[in-house]
């Protein structure tokens, strides 16, 4: 994913009373994971489409004027600056939670446990994903590579969340990574029934409140099969 850029800014606030912050996102892009911790946080913000393939809005205007490599996610803070990345910025957003529910305290082992875990999304399942699977040029022999890679990681998964609901000692914004990223795997018909602990888990997160909300909004999941 692209780099931050235009700076950091002094005060970085997401705003409650209104949608003072942007979010620029696509359907099942790992924007996915910011959407649904911010309403797990419940902040406001206003939601902005992007279309991946052309890199354009709704009203056609170019998205490459907001952000120069066309990734999503994108946050735009009410103080004009834009920032990207994933796992940054649901760092962020878990430390604006004012119950302290999506990330521990900076300094605790539970912090350290929940930035381990999105480092290992980030590194070993979101950048195997990408861009090796969405690109047609890819060889058949590099996507055989990813596919036995993320088998390994997957394993790995299942054993760390056998015998526990969430990949630490209760759901944070490192779980709403993993579920993102993790269900990609539908897309790519990659068959999760080896992963049995895995599995369960996605099904846990899903029916999480905002979660669920969220799929909805998104049209990732019909309102019948809700």
């Amino acid at each position: 994913m692209a780099a931050c850029y235009r700076g950091m800014a002094r005060n970085l606030n997401l705003t409650r009373g209104g949608a003072s912050t942007k979010l620029y996102s696509s359907p099942g892009a790992c924007s996915l994971s910011i959407l649904i911790a911010l309403r797990e946080a419940g902040i406001d913000f206003e939601g902005i489409k992007v279309n991946l393939q052309t890199h354009k809005f709704a009203n056609g205007e170019d998205y490459y004027a907001i952000s120069p490599r066309g990734y999503v996610p994108l946050v735009e803070f009410d103080d004009g600056s834009r920032h990207t990345e994933a796992a940054p910025l649901l760092q962020y957003i878990g430390d604006l939670d004012p119950q302290r529910a999506l990330i521990p305290p900076a300094g605790s082992p539970g912090r350290l446990a929940v930035l381990e875990w999105l480092t290992f999304v980030s590194t070993e399942l979101h950048k195997t994903f990408s861009p090796w699977f969405w690109q047609a040029q890819t060889a058949e022999s590099t996507k055989v590579a990813c596919r036995a890679k993320l088998a390994t990681r997957f394993a790995e998964l299942d054993r760390a969340l056998a015998g526990r609901e969430y990949l630490t000692s209760r759901f944070t914004v490192a779980d709403a990574y993993a579920f993102m990223i993790v269900n990609w795997s539908r897309m790519l018909a990659i068959n999760l029934s080896p992963y049995p602990h895995l599995e369960a888990y996605l099904a846990r997160v899903a029916a999480r409140p905002k979660v669920l909300e969220t799929l909805l909004l998104e049209g990732l999941l019909k309102a019948d099969a809700a």
